[in-house]
């Protein structure tokens, strides 16, 4: 706990007992307020547990994302345990950012269709072949979106 660090040539005894380890350098902190209730800050005390602390603050952001159309989605995500801070605990409670995802996943099965189907790759290989493809797609998608109908 006592380290001694190595600074300019001198030893520096560390000072602090923190629990708290250091952020590697290839991450990146985000520091935002969380709350709705500005000015000063008042002591709270009886906290023990980051659990009660989520409890007490309920911390929460309203974002706004855009589409790729360009429209606005305004969601408010809310915080109630370090995990909700992570891409899996964004992404459970965003509907926008769970579409993106799925979208996502679309395109990379595809990309991987493209790159690895023998089959379609000749069939995408000359232009007569391609517009037919196309042409076979389409009638796919005209005939799902019958159905939903």
């Amino acid at each position: 706990m006592n380290e001694v660090e190595l600074v300019g040539g001198q030893l520096v005894p560390q000072q602090s007992f923190e629990a708290i380890t250091q952020i590697s350098s290839n991450r990146t902190l985000l520091v935002q307020q969380l709350n709705s209730k500005p000015g000063k800050p008042e002591p709270v005390t009886g906290l023990k547990t980051i659990e009660e602390a989520f409890q007490h603050f309920k911390p929460s952001v309203k974002v706004a994302f855009e589409t790729a159309e360009g429209k606005p989605v305004n969601e408010e995500l809310k915080f109630s345990n370090l995990g909700d801070f992570g891409k899996e605990g964004l992404v459970s409670q965003s509907p926008f950012l769970s579409d993106t995802r799925t979208q996502q996943d679309t395109y990379q099965k595809i990309a991987k269709q493209l790159r690895t189907n023998k089959i379609l790759k000749s069939a995408l290989q000359s232009s007569e072949s391609r517009q037919a493809f196309l042409q076979a797609i389409q009638a796919m998608m005209e005939e799902i979106d019958s159905a939903k109908q």
